[in-house]
């Protein structure tokens, strides 16, 4: 056997767990639910709509809670050591933040600005596509974390390089973040992003989980060691992470239920641009990688980080600047309810594409 048929053996069948595979119905049967309950009960939904963590955060205390049970177990996944190992290939790394953070953000405001401002302008309001375009920004401004790993091992991709750049982006975060976001909605929207509360939201959704996940994660490796942080401790965390997730789309559907009782098809609308934006930004990045002679294992999970997003952290951010029932906030839930579909697709091609690789090598 040469050399690389070795390093190319044939793909192995992967299979997501039932609920990341139906998360898009999971998420439809929340909306379901969600709508309902917004009903039922406008003065529970409204008590919780209205309950901050002090006056004048913007910063919903259920929604918070929800999301830190949600992210800190993401957090703990994340060996930041492993960014010492940035210079060993940086050509695919380069790609990969070039596409996060120069292409994605400032593609996907002008996509969300043509589209919502031009191609669709006969069925929404001025103020609802300032709403939209607001929340399209905030979407693609968070590059994912922990759904990165899933797709990259569907992929066969290098599970330690996706590490480092998943490790890289998160710290890349914590600065750029909030700059761009206030930059990109400012100037592709009528609407003003109030910075304070753009920079609660970092405090809280980006520097205090990554803070409490990394300390966990360094204690917990000192006491028990890595292997059973990893292989016992961090599965048991799923259920919660899935309830927690489940949850916090309920409030938000249920936040939203006069918005989504009355504009269903405004669903069906914003889900166009963040497909054509995702498909751009993974073609761009997975072109790249063969352009510049990236092997596969790094190219494929490159490309699914150039498009999935964070999207725990962007809905938690639409909800502090524009509040739970803004269109803002449903557009980042709109990002969940085609993430799996679409990010499964992108797995798919990446596979079936990567004897271009293949040929690479053999050259």
């Amino acid at each position: 056997m040469d050399k690389t048929q070795a390093n190319f053996s044939p793909v192995i069948e992967k299979q997501l767990s039932p609920f990341e595979r139906y998360l898009t119905i999971w998420v439809g049967l929340c909306m379901v639910a969600g709508v309902f309950l917004g009903q039922a009960v406008p003065s529970l939904v409204h008590a919780l709509r209205t309950m901050e963590f002090w006056q004048g955060s913007h910063i919903n205390l259920p929604i918070a809670i929800l999301i830190w049970l949600m992210i800190i177990p993401m957090m703990m996944k994340v060996d930041f050591a492993s960014i010492r190992h940035v210079g060993a290939r940086p050509t695919g790394l380069l790609i990969t933040l070039f596409v996060n953070w120069v292409v994605k953000p400032f593609s996907m405001a002008f996509f969300a600005w043509l589209f919502f401002r031009v191609v669709f302008s006969a069925w929404m309001t001025p103020a609802e596509a300032d709403q939209y375009i607001a929340g399209a920004i905030i979407l693609a401004a968070a590059p994912c974390t922990a759904m990165v790993f899933v797709w990259s091992y569907l992929a066969d991709g290098d599970a330690a390089y996706t590490l480092v750049q998943v490790s890289v982006n998160d710290l890349i975060m914590l600065v750029l973040f909030a700059p761009i976001v206030g930059l990109l909605v400012s100037g592709a929207s009528s609407l003003s992003v109030p910075f304070d509360v753009l920079l609660y939201s970092v405090l809280a959704f980006i520097v205090i989980p990554l803070a409490i996940g990394w300390g966990l994660r360094t204690w917990l490796v000192q006491q028990r060691g890595q292997r059973w942080l990893e292989d016992v401790l961090l599965p048991r965390f799923t259920p919660i992470t899935i309830s927690a997730l489940l949850l916090t789309l309920v409030f938000i559907f249920a936040f939203q239920a006069q918005n989504i009782s009355g504009k269903t098809s405004h669903v069906v609308l914003i889900a166009i641009p963040i497909l054509v934006q995702v498909y751009m930004n993974a073609g761009l990045a997975y072109w790249l990688m063969h352009r510049f002679r990236v092997p596969y294992a790094i190219a494929a999970p490159g490309a699914l980080i150039g498009a999935s997003n964070f999207f725990e952290l962007a809905v938690a951010t639409a909800i502090a600047l524009f509040g739970p029932e803004s269109g803002a906030a449903l557009v980042t839930v709109v990002g969940v309810l085609v993430e799996v579909p679409v990010m499964l697709s992108v797995c798919g091609i990446c596979s079936r594409t990567r004897h271009w690789f293949e040929r690479e090598v053999a050259t």
